[in-house]
């Protein structure tokens, strides 16, 4: 071969080599896609964790579990329940954005969730950019008791004496920073009421108190205060959603009664990591649709106090953010100090 035609030669590989250099990341992307792809229609091929921020034996862990199990059998792979409580939801967050986001590690977030942002000065994730929504599991209103032949027989009752009496009253909720706790300071807000609002460590804690008129009202969720109200110890005088609640058809909302502005319902959703695929977030939400429509769960969860309810991944998604905002603004006008 003369210089020419060798000189020739090796340019063109040169060329060659260089279009191979800059095609490769393409044709890596193109033969990886098709892999990714069979991976996302074949989802789920093993089991699934669902992390929860709260211990074994509450009400979030209860119906997760019922959920999980028929979820399970939905999806034909079993969904493993792994508890993290504490530090404000951060231990479970972590534990869920250290997996990879491929639909195979999952979170419990809640309305707690939404109160923790303004309410811990470092927080160590966003649960807004962090997680994507996938669908809501359960709402549940909370309640407004006084003791069972007792004075106060309705909201009026109480709104009147603590009119009469500015500060006078005692209104019972579990720790400061709680949604209990933070629906009475909202009460106080958007009622125009004064009254004291005394923390205990739980619920039993408050009932003893209401039962020996240490404390006039206690405010607590429906699952808290069924055996109580089913005993006939308590009086359910108000609810705090929007509507009545199913569970609780014949106790009319603090808003029926004249507190405008008073909407207090909590919830916990499924939540996936930012960035697993939307194919699989799509799969997860209409299964959870079908599992959560099922009269069984549906049954299982009112026993429980609490509303069965699935949603559109956009849907919870909004009610986390609007509640960040709502509990911010609650949290600064009562100067409660970050934790």
């Amino acid at each position: 071969m003369n210089y020419t035609v060798a000189q020739k030669s090796g340019g063109l590989f040169r060329q060659t080599a260089k279009i191979m250099k800059w095609l490769a990341p393409a044709l890596a992307l193109a033969l990886a896609a098709p892999a990714a792809a069979s991976a996302q229609e074949d989802y789920p091929s093993r089991d699934i964790t669902l992390v929860l921020p709260f211990g074994p034996g509450g009400i979030a862990d209860i119906t997760s579990r019922v959920v999980a199990d028929a979820l399970g059998k939905k999806l034909g792979r079993q969904i493993v329940i792994l508890n993290q409580p504490g530090a404000g939801g951060t231990t479970a967050a972590r534990a869920a954005l250290n997996a990879e986001a491929d639909g195979y590690t999952l979170a419990l977030l809640s309305n707690g969730t939404a109160i923790s942002v303004p309410l811990f000065k470092n927080l160590s994730f966003d649960p807004v950019t962090d997680f994507v929504p996938v669908s809501s599991l359960a709402y549940f209103d909370f309640v407004f008791v006084t003791k069972a032949g007792g004075k106060f027989k309705t909201l009026k009752d109480v709104l009147d004496a603590a009119r009469a009496n500015p500060g006078g009253l005692n209104v019972g909720t579990i720790n400061v920073g709680s949604s209990q706790n933070l629906a009475a300071e909202l009460f106080k807000s958007t009622s125009g009421i004064d009254f004291t609002i005394v923390p205990y460590k739980a619920t039993p804690d408050l009932l003893v108190a209401l039962l020996g008129d240490e404390l006039d009202v206690i405010i607590d969720s429906q699952t808290a205060l069924k055996a109580a109200l089913t005993q006939g110890q308590a009086t359910a005088v108000a609810s705090s959603g929007p509507s009545r609640s199913s569970l609780l058809p014949n106790v009319p909302t603090a808003q029926e009664q004249g507190v405008q502005g008073f909407d207090v319902t909590s919830w916990n959703a499924i939540f996936a990591p930012a960035g697993t695929p939307p194919e699989v977030v799509k799969k997860l939400n209409a299964a959870l649709v079908e599992v959560l429509a099922d009269p069984a769960i549906q049954k299982r969860f009112a026993e429980l106090g609490v509303e069965a309810r699935s949603s559109a991944p956009e849907e919870i998604g909004k009610r986390l953010s609007d509640d960040i905002t709502k509990w911010s603004a609650v949290i600064e006008k009562a100067g409660i100090p970050k934790q």
